[in-house]
């Protein structure tokens, strides 16, 4: 069995360099991984375990990438050792480091490019929440990742699982001409104070918290987060108090719900104390059975923000007191950052390609004479050599002040203004000086079918193709246009925060003449002002080939067709779905196979498109007419009761929504039993025996939870619905029926491989 070659000489050359506690956790995470390979620990347990280090499995298509091309074998510098891409530990994962608030130094950015290089494939990759991601990295050598990382002070403990994830916070923190004021160092605080804490090791699911300074801004996406805080300063006695706006239960997801106010103020010396004890009603109170529901959303959902702040309150009155609360305001300055070179006005360079990289790329800093340049990332990536670099311009033009951002970005802060040119032309030498930042062209995309298992269509395959066609023409572009901004999920889990974006696409499938094809659902008009103010609306499903076209017909629409200063998000609200959907009706049409088969390969791969590399359960294969009949006319439905919705008739909204979600169950249902009756219960329970018992209606993420939201929807169907309700009755809908589409492709791929058995 392989073992690292190179473990034993970073615990010894590291030792003395690492915080105690932190090096006894990595010495226990080692002896774990050598208790599995004895099989000594349960799948179970170290699943758990790893994740709460950071380390994912990921897709890898029987050793193959997206691409067809072979994974090439890791090689260890100096050992004469490669490691190859099939072993008998396991297939190569990803491993997500943690980075709180995006800091980043320029010693800690070096060190994520040597392992990059030494053990994964070279490439460094942001993502939405402001870690970093290695791909095809194997378990063996996580050890000694940890041990180098935690020497440059990076800690990958929480990293995933369920945990609290990355504190997340405003990348300008500290230097934003708007901010109320610095929110760093009290993202810093939570980070710490909640790492490792016992109140958080009892969750059910993952729980997210980030910090904005300001609150009309996209800073740090407050309101989609977990648990948010909005900084916030009021006058008490003639001085100036510092607090939050503090908001619980937001979320994306299959479900995106905004959170809600739970304070207008919060003083900084009670943060901490009612973040543990909402940590602690989440842990008590949250759900734990059902993975679908067990996140902190569904809790203030069900119980309503009064209730839910009540016992909050009333755990806070309980807690004993922890110095731990406020010691870390008398330390707020040790955040403070200063920079390298003195205060200037900005030269101009007159050279082909500078203007617009400067309108795109750089904002002014609140304070005079410095500039906050953003080096732009195509979907989050950069390679080790580019990062080595990067980390030695930060120490040529600042004190080692750069962050990552929810954009996939990098930015450096506090570069004097008449560094900028030259900063330009040495991001240039070493291919980061591509302008568009916050523009269009400046697409995010989660990392899709490339490495997630739970990747429906080619997120980044997509997001790369729309970013080189956008580019193309962003100079000629309508700046109506120019401002609007896209995001790409692989599925419906929104990775991507497609929901937020102005144009969000998240993939799915759909069955046409018996073959698969790559679909994406198109969602339109979603803000990322105001910290993710509203979310988008789902318009329907698009094969992936036509999403170019698609992007150009909708910015086109807008720019001819937007009144005055008609925001893009008032533009979608004005036209509506029905009007939105015939406008596009002839790009959500695939040719048949034998006349166009290029709809049947999705973006960035070479082979023909298949839900078979999904995690396990996936569900791939042809279409039994009355199904598909049947599930056509839930999709008819489910429109028709978005439009409703739109319309502000709740309760039909709701109700159309519900006979939706019966209609595709009893779709399902008739390819055993045509002659289903039409009667709410009856078709209840025969697809609760056929489906949901048998487990056939089972997605490998969420299980049996779109299942749940038609028999909830069943249960409280004559319940009076308020617009809240009736939009998350539509959004389930949406859900289930496209679930039922691949449950339906999976007995019609089991159906064909028995066929074939049969023939052979």
């Amino acid at each position: 069995m392989y073992v690292d070659p190179s473990a034993g000489f970073w615990k010894r050359s590291l030792a003395g360099k690492i915080r105690a506690d932190w090096a006894k956790e990595i010495d226990d995470y080692e002896t774990e991984v050598v208790l599995k390979k004895q099989g000594k620990i349960e799948e179970k347990v170290f699943a758990e375990t790893r994740l709460r280090r950071g380390a994912y499995g990921q897709r890898y298509d029987n050793g193959f990438r997206h691409d067809g091309k072979m994974q090439r074998p890791i090689e260890y510098p100096g050992t004469g050792v490669t490691k190859g891409p099939n072993t008998m530990w396991d297939a190569p994962g990803m491993q997500r480091i943690k980075i709180p608030y995006g800091g980043l130094t320029p010693e800690q950015m070096e060190t994520i490019a040597d392992l990059a290089e030494e053990y994964s494939d070279a490439i460094c990759h942001v993502t939405t929440r402001q870690d970093f991601q290695l791909h095809y990295v194997f378990i063996d050598t996580t050890p000694s990742m940890f041990r180098r990382l935690a020497a440059v002070g990076i800690t990958t403990r929480e990293a995933c699982g369920n945990s609290v994830r990355n504190v997340t916070g405003c990348p300008y923190a500290g230097v934003c001409p708007t901010e109320a004021f610095d929110v760093t160092p009290y993202a810093r605080a939570a980070f710490q104070y909640l790492l490792g804490h016992p109140d958080v090791q009892d969750f059910g699911r993952k729980f997210k918290i980030a910090f904005s300074g300001c609150k009309d801004k996209a800073c740090a996406l407050v309101s989609m987060h977990d648990l948010g805080f909005i900084a916030a300063a009021r006058s008490l006695n003639g001085k100036v108090e510092r607090g939050f706006e503090m908001y619980v239960g937001g979320g994306l997801g299959p479900e995106p719900y905004q959170a809600k106010l739970f304070d207008p103020f919060v003083t900084e010396s009670e943060m901490l104390a009612v973040t543990q004890a909402v940590c602690r009603i989440f842990a008590r109170y949250g759900e734990k059975k059902k993975r679908g529901r067990a996140r902190i959303k569904f809790l203030v959902g069900d119980w309503g923000i009064e209730k839910f702040k009540q016992a909050v309150l009333e755990e806070r009155a309980k807690l004993p007191a922890d110095p731990r609360w406020t010691e870390y305001l008398a330390h707020l300055g040790e955040t403070d950052e200063t920079p390298l070179r003195p205060a200037s006005s900005s030269v101009p360079l007159a050279r082909n390609g500078y203007e617009y990289w400067y309108s795109t790329n750089v904002l002014p800093q609140k304070q005079k004479g410095y500039a906050i340049v953003t080096v732009t990332l195509p979907l989050g990536d950069l390679t080790a050599n580019q990062m080595r670099a990067l980390a030695d311009l930060v120490r040529k033009y600042t004190k080692g002040t750069a962050r990552t951002t929810v954009e996939q970005n990098i930015v450096i802060r506090w570069v004097s203004e008449s560094d900028v040119p030259a900063l330009y032309e040495d991001l240039k030498r070493i291919g980061l000086a591509e302008p568009g930042a916050g523009t269009i062209v400046d697409v995010t995309a989660c990392p899709g079918t490339d490495t997630c298992k739970l990747g429906v269509s080619s997120s980044r395959g997509l997001g790369g193709v729309l970013r080189e066609r956008l580019a193309a023409k962003a100079l000629e572009m309508d700046e109506s246009i120019r401002g609007l901004r896209i995001k790409v999920s692989g599925c419906f889990n929104s990775c991507g925060q497609h929901h937020i974006a102005d144009i969000g696409f998240y993939g799915t499938s759909r069955n046409v003449g018996g073959y698969v094809v790559p679909h994406f659902q198109l969602v339109l008009g979603g803000t990322m002002r105001e910290n993710a103010a509203s979310y988008g609306l789902a318009i329907g499903n698009v094969p992936s080939k036509s999403i170019p076209d698609v992007v150009d017909r909708l910015t086109d629409l807008y720019a001819k067709g937007r009144r005055g200063g008609e925001s893009f998000q008032a533009f979608i609200a004005r036209l509506g779905k029905a009007e939105l959907k015939t406008a596009l009706a002839d790009l959500l049409a695939v040719p048949a196979y034998e006349k166009d088969r290029s709809f049947y390969v999705d973006w960035g791969d070479v082979r023909e498109y298949s839900t078979k590399d999904k995690g396990t359960g996936e569900c791939a294969g042809e279409v039994v007419s009355l199904t598909e009949f049947g599930l056509k006319a839930a999709d008819r439905e489910v429109f028709e009761a978005q439009e409703a919705l739109d319309g502000g008739r709740h309760q039909q909204a709701a109700d159309m929504a519900y006979t939706a979600m019966k209609h595709a169950a009893q779709a399902l249902v008739k390819k055993y039993n045509p002659d289903i009756s039409e009667e709410p219960d009856a078709v209840l329970k025969e697809f609760t025996e056929r489906f949901c018992d048998t487990q056939i209606f089972y997605d490998p993420y969420a299980g049996p939870k779109f299942a749940h939201y038609y028999a909830r929807a069943h249960e409280h169907r004559a319940d009076p619905a308020d617009a809240e309700k009736a939009r998350h009755r539509v959004g389930e809908a949406q859900l289930f029926i496209d679930a039922a589409y691949n449950c339906n492709i999976r007995m019609s791929m089991e159906k064909t491989a028995s066929n074939a058995v049969l023939n052979a």
